[in-house]
Formats: C-alpha cells, structure tokens, sequence
C-alpha cells in the first residue's frame, strides 16, 4: 500500500505556543487512513501513523495520561 501526504493541508499543533521551538505539524493522508508528523521547523522526514493509533495517542495526551 503506498501513502501519499503529498499536497496535504499540514496544521500547527495546538501545543506549539507561539516564539516556541518546538512545533509540530499534522496532516491527513490523501487516503485518509494515516496521519503524518513533522518538525515545522526542519519540514523534510515525515512519521506516518494509522489513524485509529494517533486517535488513542491525542485522547491519552488530553485525558493526562501522557505528559512531559
């Protein structure tokens, strides 16, 4: 199966306060079945992960149950 996040709408994450160095971008695979990750700052390598996984990830970082 190939995933494409190429000509995806890519977001800063809320997390990525302004004046910080440490931002993080999100975007949806044109399939929609995967999420990409990349460093705003250095845009080139790009973490692909199944929808479904960074759904449970975003809940348990909201819920407190993944912290610094």
């Amino acid at each position: 199966m190939t995933v494409s996040v190429s000509g995806a709408s890519w977001r800063k994450s809320s997390y990525s306060g302004g004046g910080s160095a440490n931002c993080v971008e999100v975007c949806t695979s044109t399939n929609g079945d995967s999420r990409g990750l990349r460093d705003s700052k250095n845009p080139g390598p790009v973490l692909l992960v199944g929808a479904e996984p960074f759904a449970y990830f975003l809940a348990a970082v909201k819920d407190g149950r993944i912290t610094r």
